[in-house]
């Protein structure tokens, strides 16, 4: 990146840049945006440049439009094509510099630390035990681990040889990660011994096996050992590919890493949606079109630098992870956590982003809502003077949250709510350094992204709720689906949704209502296809779940609309309590009053009921369309179990809808 220590930001830097090559003023974000838009090839070479990603590739980014968009057309649209490089060779740049690239943490307080002179070393033995095995350009690279700094170096390594990663978190049963896993026959699995999780040691040794069992190209496999963990792992009942420890595999660190330069899509990892109610997709991400949008998501949007402590709570099952190593990209240090955020307490985290420095810390509405009736007081309680950002993301984050965040974390921190997901691991939207936040919304459309607002007729709307479009191509979309050859189920996820009107070219359909705001700011309301349409009003609900999982005594809300015969709509809302809270008739009106006057009195559910549990998938998403389906007796909702966080609910939810008398 240009040599620049007069700009406060990454973000200043690039602008800066961005003025002197072009000549206008840019003064304001909205003025970088809209240029970013309008002028995508111009912008996406400029940043290019900025980050001096020549001296990473095989031979200079040619001359013009057409060498970083070749088609602007999506589905298809052709980013970067003579470009060859590999992402693995944007992390390693930076190994010559002190300090440690990754920390490893676990529940008990064990600490891991790789320097960043030490990557290089580590990458390299990781990539020959690969190439040793047959394992190259092409081949598919599985990993069941939970969030280590060992995760981080085998994604490392797999990238540099060309070969594609994929992961998934321990917390899936081996048949549930092969349901996954097995649809990329991959030929090398890195597995864990265990874990420690809410106070428990979680043995994994025999579903590690298990899982190997289950992948029928498998030649080798890899295993890590948890700390205090018998090393040897247990023998197999049927024959396995060829087992290594990881501390044999890195016991030679002499060699040098050699990135194989592939072909800008070539593909990088593969990704998987949640797949609640059908076969999982595999989502396929090539290398440049992740490096230039992380590049651009990480240091621009999130102002991560060398001097950054980037720790996002996470897992390999969620694109979460991917995004967090992208912090490695800008120099930054990455911190692992592979525990519960809430064990011992809910004070958890927030103790390792004090103990870290952390400087950006990545978390969830549910983490910040359990503080909140946890009665914890962070700013005062911790030394947070590090942290600069607080990023949240998996859900909506509510306006009290915000205010709870400024009243108990620290009154002047940016709070960095985001949105986007697995299908273009990364963000459309969020908060940016340097601009103002409004609580309850999401300050700016990122860099690159032509997101707007639209009716059903396709006309954009300001100050009104419509479906999130995005109207021209990013460079992290999907090169495509794995096994669609002919992209139809790509197509039929994002493109065949049917407008009122025709339009000359297909637009991106994310599934989400949002407003955009005359200030250029967003505020997202929960899935277009699990919306409350009551009386004809429709409203999301996250809307809801802002007002309700603000009363105290609510730990959790999930409220759902149901059509039944002849025009019959049932909205039940179901809850979870804090400990000790029971649902009086005094809760229920006070519940139903809050909806009531600050939403809609056509928006009051039909009944509270308390719940077991709410059922997310297993990156925390409320499962609001299957259970609606569920509930209103459809036979063609088949949910997976193994994708879901609690199985066990979805026959409770069943009995609700079968209970019901319309």
């Amino acid at each position: 990146m240009s040599d620049t220590p007069d700009h406060r930001t990454p973000y200043d830097a690039f602008v800066a840049f961005l003025r002197e090559r072009t000549g206008r003023e840019f003064s304001s974000y909205d003025d970088v945006w809209r240029y970013s838009v309008d002028e995508l090839p111009g912008f996406w070479r400029a940043l290019w440049d900025h980050f001096e990603l020549d001296r990473l590739a095989a031979r200079p980014l040619a001359d013009g439009d057409a060498a970083v968009l070749a088609d602007p057309v999506m589905p298809g649209a052709r980013w970067f094509p003579d470009v060859r490089l590999n992402y693995a060779d944007a992390v390693l740049a930076h190994c010559d510099r002190d300090g440690d690239a990754i920390v490893g943490l676990d529940e008990d307080g064990n600490r891991t630390a790789i320097a960043w002179r030490e990557l290089p070393g580590l990458v390299a033995a990781v990539a020959a035990a690969l190439s040793e095995a047959g394992i190259g350009e092409g081949d598919v690279v599985a990993a069941y681990l939970p969030d280590i700094p060992e995760a981080v170096i085998a994604f490392l390594a797999t990238a540099s040889l060309g070969a594609i990663w994929s992961g998934c978190g321990q917390d899936y049963a081996p048949e549930g990660a092969a349901g996954r896993l097995a649809q990329l026959r991959p030929r090398a699995l890195f597995t864990c011994a265990g874990y420690r999780f809410n106070g428990k040691d979680v043995d994994k040794r025999a579903d590690s096996a298990e899982l190997a069992g289950l992948l029928d190209d498998l030649v080798l496999h890899i295993q890590v050992s948890a700390p205090d963990s018998a090393s040897a792992p247990d023998s197999a009942s049927a024959p396995e590919p060829r087992r290594r420890d990881w501390s044999d595999v890195v016991a030679d660190t002499s060699r040098t890493p050699a990135p194989v330069k592939v072909a800008a899509d070539h593909p990088l990892w593969v990704l998987f949606s949640s797949g609640t109610t059908g076969r999982p997709k595999g989502i396929v991400h090539g290398h440049t079109g992740v490096l230039v949008e992380h590049l651009k998501q990480a240091a621009l949007h999130a102002g991560l630098g060398p001097d950054s402590v980037f720790f996002w709570h996470t897992a390999l099952s969620w694109m979460m992870w991917n995004f967090q190593a992208a912090g490695l990209l800008t120099g930054s240090r990455i911190v692992t956590y592979s525990g519960s955020p809430l064990y011992p307490d809910a004070d958890r985290l927030w103790q390792i982003v004090a103990d870290e420095g952390v400087t950006y810390f990545g978390t969830s509405p549910g983490q910040l809502n359990a503080s909140r009736k946890a009665g914890l007081v962070p700013g005062r309680d911790h030394d947070l003077s590090a942290l600069t950002t607080l990023g949240s993301t998996g859900s909506t984050l509510p306006g009290d949250l915000f205010d709870w965040v400024y009243q108990n974390v620290a009154a002047d921190l940016p709070i960095s709510s985001i949105s986007g997901g697995t299908d273009i691991v990364s963000a459309f939207a969020g908060g940016s350094t340097g601009v103002p936040v409004v609580a309850g919304e999401l300050p700016v459309r990122h860099l690159g992204v032509a997101l707007a607002s639209w009716s059903p007729d396709a006309r954009p709307l300001i100050g009104e709720v419509g479906e999130l479009v995005v109207t021209a191509p990013m460079p992290s979309m999907p090169i495509g689906f794995w096994d669609d050859d002919d992209h139809a189920r790509y197509r039929a996820a994002y493109f065949d949704h049917t407008w009122e009107r025709p339009l000359t070219e297909p637009v991106w359909r994310h599934g989400d209502w949002v407003t955009v705001t005359d200030r250029g700011s967003l505020v997202i309301h929960g899935r277009s296809d699990a919306t409350l349409n009551r009386h004809g009003i429709r409203m999301g609900s996250a809307d809801i779940y802002e007002v309700v999982e603000g009363v105290d005594e609510i730990a959790e809300a999930f409220v759902l609309g149901v059509d039944g015969p002849d025009g019959a709509y049932w909205m039940p809302m179901f809850v979870t309590l804090v400990d000790g809270a029971e649902l009086t008739d005094e809760l229920t009106a006070r519940v139903a009053g809050e909806v009531r006057t600050r939403l809609s009195p056509r928006h009051v559910p039909d009944e509270i009921v308390v719940a077991p549990g709410i059922p997310h998938t297993r990156t925390g998403k409320k499962l609001e369309v299957p259970i609606t389906g569920i509930l209103a007796g459809r036979d063609n909702v088949n949910i997976d179990p193994r994708a879901v966080d609690d199985a066990s609910l979805i026959d409770w939810y069943r009995e609700q809808g079968t209970a019901h008398r319309w």
